[in-house]
């Protein structure tokens, strides 16, 4: 039987787990593709690979798709979310020695955080991000957007590079996926201050993305495409597969990364001091369960007005998020879906109930740390 070939970018993060569990257990060739997954070095280089049509779909940071339909930075080009890959999974941290500038603070308070970040009489606090538009550079910029007042200065840094640069002082602190935050932890270089959640309890941190123009000359492979990624994104948030998924993805090539690297930002128990006792978070990564997958159309809203986009940019980047297509991709195969596209971001301070295709789903708590919400109608 022949199969597509399809070259799908990722970056070697624990979150690029569903793409690697649909080529490793199958789920691509059982929906009639196969996947060739392309190690990329940076999210700029992934960028640019897709942009210029050398990758066919990829992972992307939830912004990405968005900035680069709206035309905002280096390369343009319309690139729409199939699906979200994965909410959540990400950490904010600094050195140990503004570790020490700012004393012993419980983990995870975020407004605790920033008032001993600002009391500090120091430069303004350098910090890591691994691409310009991030989920994890529009959380920190919300988080500091409140008083008091912080002074920081945003640098780039490709995620395996993090550890690094924190080591030869190149930055202060840093927000970045699994394992690197763990990585900076386990070399005694770092602290784990908070994570993504505390600052927005359930953001869409990855996509998987392809060029609006791929989609629309292969719709029968991004279906296809979809169905597996789904599978295996529902596979990875069933308890008793945890211990496979780390097995497979630690002996696979497609990380390079040993098991006690991958293990926390699957399990949720971080350790947020080199020689502590690991800290389990509910919910820090979550691939599947609460409809984690679904492109909401109202979070792409939020990430265009976080980026500055104008009214006409907000509405042209719901059209980015395809949950049309999601429905249409996933149709037939027994997938509950809620009814609405959009949703008030920010205004679910416990689980709750929402209308869906098969009656009730329930959606995870979604609130921001300081309160407020977003509706963008």
């Amino acid at each position: 039987m022949t199969r597509t070939i399809l070259n799908c970018g990722y970056v070697a993060l624990v979150d690029s787990a569903p793409l690697i569990i649909a080529k490793e257990l199958q789920f691509a060739l059982e929906e009639g593709v196969e996947l060739n997954l392309v190690r990329q070095p940076s999210w700029s280089a992934l960028r640019d690979m897709l942009a210029l049509g050398h990758l066919d779909a990829a992972q992307m940071l939830s912004p990405m798709p968005i900035a680069m339909t709206l035309g905002i930075g280096s390369l343009s080009a319309e690139i729409d979310a199939l699906m979200v890959l994965s909410a959540n999974g990400t950490a904010f941290g600094v050195s140990n020695k503004v570790a020490a500038e700012i004393g012993p603070i419980p983990f995870g308070h975020p407004h605790t955080i920033k008032r001993a970040i600002a009391a500090r009489d120091a430069d303004p606090l350098r910090i890591g991000l691994p691409f310009h538009h991030s989920m994890h550079r529009l959380l920190l910029s919300y988080w500091i957007s409140t008083e008091p007042a912080v002074e920081i200065e945003r640098i780039i840094i490709p995620p395996p590079r993090m550890a690094d640069a924190i080591a030869e002082d190149r930055i202060d602190a840093f927000w970045v996926g699994e394992p690197w935050g763990t990585v900076a932890v386990e070399r005694g270089i770092a602290q784990l201050l908070m994570t993504g959640r505390d600052v927005w309890q359930f953001s869409p941190e990855k996509v998987l993305a392809a060029r609006r123009n791929w989609i629309l000359e292969n719709d029968a492979d991004a279906r296809s495409l979809t169905r597996a990624v789904y599978r295996a994104a529902q596979w990875l948030d069933a308890p008793e597969n945890k211990p496979l998924a780390i097995e497979i993805l630690s002996r696979s090539d497609h990380l390079d990364l040993p098991t006690e690297l991958i293990d926390p930002g699957l399990t949720g128990q971080l350790t947020a001091v080199k020689g502590a006792a690991p800290i389990e978070i509910d919910r820090f990564l979550q691939f599947h369960r609460f409809a984690a997958n679904f492109p909401w159309r109202s979070q792409a809203a939020w990430i265009a007005d976080q980026l500055g986009g104008s009214k006409e940019d907000v509405n042209r980047a719901k059209s980015s998020f395809r949950s049309d297509l999601y429905r249409n991709n996933l149709e037939g195969i027994g997938v509950d879906l809620p009814t609405a596209s959009e949703k008030v971001e920010g205004s679910l301070s416990e689980e709750t109930g929402v209308a869906s295709t098969k009656g009730r789903m329930i959606l995870a708590p979604d609130a921001f740390f300081d309160g407020r919400t977003f509706d963008f109608t």
